[in-house]
């Protein structure tokens, strides 16, 4: 039981230096976990396999909610000590202390089953034992996820659990009447609104589920044939490197489900032909990075908060799909308006003649669809049993089946039983740091819904934006980034769930349409210092700065951090979530559609510095405020009133005008 690298990285595509810094950067995404071999191996493997087979049962038969969240945490904390050192010089030991906390959480989940009905009952007027209980839990929970994820989620924890305890001592409008042990430990540990809330119900009814899906398609080499497809269908040839890395990173979203795994993936095989078209090293690992980022963002699997948004919303999981496939597909279009420009301004077509004929050697697109085209089912597989009436959980249950089966279309695919029992722990190990921080996570919603926090932040940022929704989205945006660079993208989402999209709510905008702004921001956190750890990943293989990298990453990602504020600003902008404001209809959402691919292709080219050739200053300025009006129309009209009408048809004309002018040049700036 160990993190490793990715299984599409060839041996020998990383020197060792290389190879150590990337496995290092995946581990402070995954945890450093502990190598166990002979009898503890044995044990880290079954107790894996138990809880996977725990869950899967729980997904076709009917387990008590209470049951199935204890159950679920008390697995991660089993899990997490058992497989997550105290700290690195302990690692590939199981030292005592590792046993008694092992034995703690057996204890404490046991105490909690046993407990039923009457243990939920009794949490107003608690027993000595319930809190001694509580306090144990509350300290394993915390002690699990610096385990598995670092520091800051349980530092943040304690501090809310701080602000519970002596939020009586702030001055207005923070204060409230301070909770003391015997009110804040039950709440916490014993309702469904604490450690065992919203969060941990999602991780222990659908993370999971998803988490073993994607390991069953790693192993059946999935991952494999998406990356030798892309590069098959994009030609093979090295000019074709950037193109290739845009449908690997979507392709593979299914199956990684992780933004660095995924970069680090696409690195190894991308980096050496980017290199030779004449790619900068910040510039290719800016790439790579925005690759990995849009894997989280791609249906039909999405990041873990995806879930959450449905739970919290009360709707179906395929809603949410629904409102992510155009905001996603905007996401990849102008990915690849970035490569078109990228070949142009690197004179890939003006290389060495060598360069522009090298092709890697791959099958063909068809040869390699007869071999392995079963693969594609993974794409769709979910979304059809949704389709067809399913809940999600079946469905993705139904999905691991069919995947299972058609693996045996190909010898060197097929999951025997030794190899379909390490897919099966290999998802369970990979959920155990979703679920340490969605307990975590529960500790920090369960103090902000007992003392009233999220109504009063709500109040506050509106109060401070004068009223002003743009101002009030701006103020969110950057709550959501600041929280997102010291915690995952789960923990940030739940945690801005709960305090910020409510002020976005009480100013109009639809409840959807917050909770995505919401999500889309909390994604962002995956290219942010100090926790930018897909584009640190990307500087390892590539040799460049992890900074310089990071800036390039925001320029390819732009659209992640333009779109979500069409959402909230424009009325119509919801759209884009292909939902339908009073009087809109599909007229109105093609259009919306329209001016946003514009916009962003207008903004990529400004970022850039070129469209058919190099631009001048002026120019760039020109397709900068061309993008924003046809994106920003109802920003323009909320600002100046009617002394710009229609400003998006001004900014469409504006683009056309610039790209006429360039189109007129181009030949001649070529023949310079």
């Amino acid at each position: 039981m160990s993190t490793t690298l990715p299984p599409e990285i060839a041996p020998g595509a990383l020197d060792d230096q290389t190879a150590a810094r990337v496995e290092a950067l995946i581990e402070e995404e995954e945890g450093a976990q502990n190598r166990f071999s002979g009898w503890l191996g044995w044990v880290g493997t079954g107790v894996a396999l138990a809880m996977a087979l725990f869950h899967l049962w729980a997904a076709w038969d009917i387990v008590p909610t209470t049951t199935l969240r204890f159950v679920h945490v008390g697995f991660a904390m089993a899990l997490g000590f058992l497989l997550f050192p105290v700290a690195r010089r302990f690692r590939h030991r199981f030292m005592p202390w590792d046993w008694a906390l092992l034995a703690a959480g057996i204890y404490v989940t046991y105490y909690l089953i046993a407990g039923g009905d009457d243990l939920l009952d009794r949490y107003v007027f608690p027993e000595p034992m319930d809190l001694v209980i509580g306090w144990i839990l509350v300290v394993l929970v915390l002690e699990v996820t610096r385990r598995a994820t670092g520091w800051v989620m349980p530092v943040v924890a304690g501090l809310f659990m701080l602000y519970a305890f002596f939020g009586n001592l702030l001055p207005p409008p923070w204060r409230h009447q301070g909770y003391g042990t015997d009110r804040l430990i039950p709440h916490l540990t014993i309702t469904l609104d604490g450690i065992f809330g919203t969060a941990v119900d999602v991780s222990a009814s659908l993370i999971i589920l998803f988490t073993i899906y994607g390991a069953i398609l790693q192993l059946s080499g999935a991952g494999k044939f998406f990356v030798d497809f892309s590069f098959s269908a994009t030609g093979g040839k090295a000019t074709s490197a950037g193109r290739t890395v845009v449908l690997s990173s979507f392709l593979l979203g299914g199956p990684s489900g992780s933004g660095v795994a995924t970069t680090v993936t696409l690195g190894t095989v991308a980096w050496p032909m980017m290199r030779r078209v004449g790619y900068r090293p910040d510039d290719a690992g800016g790439l790579l990075a925005a690759g990995g980022l849009g894997a989280i963002i791609s249906p039909p699997v999405l990041g873990a908060a995806a879930f959450l948004i449905a739970e919290y919303l009360k709707i179906g999981y395929l809603e949410v799909l629904r409102m992510a496939a155009v905001p996603t597909v905007l996401y990849y279009a102008s990915l690849l308006f970035m490569v078109e420009l990228d070949q142009r301004r690197i004179g890939a077509k003006h290389a060495a003649a060598g360069t522009e004929r090298e092709v890697i050697s791959v099958e063909s697109p068809w040869a390699l669809t007869k071999k392995y085209g079963f693969h594609f089912s993974s794409l769709l597989a979910i979304v059809v049993f949704m389709v067809l009436g399913y809940s999600p959980t079946l469905s993705v249950l139904y999905a691991m089946v069919v995947a299972v089966l058609l693996s045996f279309l190909r010898r060197d695919s097929a999951l025997w039983p030794r190899k379909l029992v390490e897919a099966l722990a290999s998802g369970a190990v990979q959920s155990v740091g979703i679920a340490a921080t969605c307990a975590c996570a529960g500790i920090i919603v369960g103090v902000i819904t007992l003392t009233g926090l999220g109504l009063k932040f709500s109040e506050i940022a509106i109060q401070a934006a004068g009223g002003n929704l743009v101002i009030t989205a701006l103020y969110t945006a950057l709550i959501v980034w600041i929280v997102g660079l010291a915690v995952p993208v789960t923990a940030s989402y739940i945690i801005c769930a709960v305090v910020a999209a409510p002020a976005l709510i009480k100013l109009g905008v639809p409840d959807y349409a917050a909770h995505m702004f919401v999500f889309y921001y909390a994604v962002l956190s995956e290219v942010s210092p100090p926790t930018a750890l897909s584009p640190f990943a990307a500087a390892a293989i590539t040799g460049a700065g992890p900074y310089r990298t990071t800036l390039q990453a925001w320029k390819y990602t732009l659209p992640a951090f333009v779109l979500p504020f069409v959402f909230v600003t424009d009325p119509d902008g919801v759209g884009l979530l292909l939902a339908f404001k009073p009087g809109m209809g599909w007229g109105d959402v093609a259009l919306q559609i329209f001016l946003a691919a514009a916009g962003l292709a207008a903004l990529s080219a400004a970022c850039q510095g070129f469209a058919r050739r190099a631009m001048a200053g002026w120019e760039r300025v020109g397709f900068a405020v061309a993008g924003l009006l046809m994106i920003f129309p109802a920003l323009v009209e909320a600002a100046f009133g009617n002394a710009v009408p229609a400003p998006h048809w001004i900014g469409v004309a504006l683009g056309a005008v610039l790209l006429a002018l360039q189109w007129r040049g181009a030949p001649r700036a070529a023949t310079a």
